[in-house]
């Protein structure tokens, strides 16, 4: 993975991590939810963010449902931050 690569797999974490704990989703239905990393094809047109959420199994499929209900809001954060255009973006918890 080159260096021009990884960068934008960090500016995308960062982004992300600040957006959904400092800002906050309006959605109530996120609970305690750590971005623990991107990766992005080498064309940057997808991205796969791996979370780990906090709580039971009912929890944390309701914040999974609720984290891709605001995929676009977060993918319009990120392309505002770091002038980039993700074209999809896929949510999976890590164990």
């Amino acid at each position: 993975m080159g260096h021009r690569l990884l960068k934008v797999n960090e500016g995308i974490c960062k982004v992300l991590s600040t957006t959904i704990a400092a800002q906050g989703l309006k959605d109530r239905r996120v609970g305690f939810v750590t971005v623990t990393g991107v990766e992005t094809t080498p064309d940057l047109r997808q991205a796969r963010v791996y979370v780990s959420v906090l709580g039971d199994e009912r929890q944390r499929e309701v914040t999974l449902q609720a984290l891709e209900a605001s995929r676009g809001y977060l993918q319009a954060q990120i392309n505002a931050t770091l002038r980039m255009k993700i074209a999809n973006m896929l949510i999976d918890e890590t164990i």
